[in-house]
């Protein structure tokens, strides 16, 4: 079947349309690894009553946007859509997509176009999680794109030089050191990209102790691994979820070295631990701040899902107080320690803390960067009760946020203006900050 394609949608895929049928419409037809404007040939995989999901056979009229990828695994790796993509155009395209699903799904339009935000496109992540096969022989990689198997990896050009050199150096020390047990790696880089932390999650019956020779040679390898920290496995498959990645029931930890380094911004100096979140994207830090921040300032603010404290350190800079809200005991123990003595963090959960602390009169400003899924109605709702005058919301993904927003307009909140920080290049993935006002 020949298709033309319309547009890119969330997801990564491109849509196009089947032969109109006796309502006048085509079928939507989703297919990966296209562009908007060409014309492909294409198998169809999958039909449902109202759409259809297809496979790339061939492209007979390419866009003049399309490019060579640059990692050798694109097209069979599930962890980036659209390194086929010039980046200025991927640009654009997103911010189509963000427009969109603004005003399909939160009834909005901001009152000017969305400003665009970006960085290098490549080498840019400071944390990248990798899954491990343990037999027949050691290997790493992602999940093969569309399947839950395993692609082996050698290199990964959306990470930092500094983790694409310890995953080399990860296959050379997992074919020589037993690995049992081990599930998943994760390397998380500082600032500098001139320090790492390694985290590797097992299965919870393995003996942390059993990891400890394979931990020794990573560090004697890479001289930058400041530790090695030993957690039970999760389901968690995204960072950016913020979703527990860590066994509730676990202990802190058990580490080799050190479990936590230092990451400098131009807001502050954080120490972020093993099992916290910190933003992914190493070029692009301070730019968020500041997209976030504005020029906002007053007595007394919130912040929302604070994780290490990113926000709320800036933030203690422009109001007299603040109190900084974080469920996660680990992210909880950074913000503790990088929080000025006018931050008030509080441990419990965004929902619990407007619940019980939400009708504190005197809020001038709420900044929220919760996890993909959103606050959730309920949240969104407490949210309102406050009546702050100005919210910043910052999110990893259009459709939860569009969901939010529209609780957010009917208790009385405008939305004055929308950026996308795109934090995540090569994939679908984008960052946005919106500016709400009563």
């Amino acid at each position: 079947m020949e298709l033309k394609i319309e547009k890119w949608i969330y997801g990564g895929e491109g849509l196009g349309r089947m032969a109109p049928d006796e309502t006048g419409r085509g079928k939507a037809v989703f297919v990966p690894f296209v562009l908007p404007g060409e014309t492909a040939e294409v198998q169809i995989t999958e039909e449902k009553p109202g759409f259809a999901r297809a496979k790339l056979e061939t492209i007979t009229h390419p866009s003049p946007a399309r490019v060579e990828p640059r990692c050798p695994y694109f097209y069979r790796c599930g962890g980036c859509q659209y390194q086929h993509a010039d980046y200025a155009r991927q640009l654009e395209w997103k911010r189509d997509i963000l427009l969109e699903t603004l005003q399909r799904t939160a009834k909005l339009t901001p009152e000017r176009e969305i400003e665009l935000h970006s960085g290098a496109p490549y080498e840019y992540r400071n944390r990248t999680r990798l899954k491990v096969r343990t037999a027949p022989e050691f290997a790493i990689g992602y999940h093969r794109f569309g399947t839950n198997e395993l692609l082996p990896v050698t290199e990964c050009p959306i990470s930092s030089p500094l983790i694409q050199r310890a995953i080399s150096a990860t296959w050379a020390v997992g074919a020589k050191n037993s690995s049992e047990g081990l599930r998943e790696i994760q390397f998380f880089a500082n600032h500098a990209d001139d320090k790492l932390l390694v985290e590797f999650y097992t299965d919870r019956s393995a003996d942390p102790q059993s990891l400890k020779p394979l931990a020794d040679a990573l560090r004697a390898e890479v001289k930058e691994i400041v530790g090695v920290t030993v957690f039970p496995w999760s389901t968690a498959e995204d960072d950016e979820d913020r979703s527990p990645t860590i066994s509730l029931k676990s202990a802190a930890g058990f580490t080799y070295g050190d479990g936590a380094v230092e990451y400098a911004t131009g807001h502050g100096t954080f120490r972020v631990s093993a099992g916290s979140f910190f933003q992914t994207n190493r070029f692009l830090v301070d730019e968020l701040v500041s997209t976030a921040l504005r020029d906002v300032k007053g007595r007394t603010a919130l912040d929302l899902y604070a994780g290490t404290g990113l926000f709320s350190v800036p933030l203690s800079h422009r109001f007299d107080r603040l109190f900084a809200v974080e469920a996660s005991r680990f992210s909880y123990a950074d913000l503790q320690h990088n929080a000025p003595r006018n931050v008030k963090p509080v441990q419990a959960t965004t929902e619990r803390y407007l619940e019980n602390s939400g009708k504190k009169s005197g809020i001038d400003f709420v900044l929220l960067d919760p996890p993909r899924s959103g606050m959730g109605e309920r949240t969104a709702q407490l949210l309102v009760k406050t009546q702050v005058p100005r919210i910043t919301y910052v999110s990893c993904d259009p459709a939860t946020l569009s969901r939010d927003l529209r609780v957010l307009s009917a208790g009385g909140y405008r939305l004055e203006s929308a950026h996308l920080v795109d934090l995540f290049p090569q994939t679908f993935h984008m960052e946005t900050v919106v500016h709400l006002v009563r």
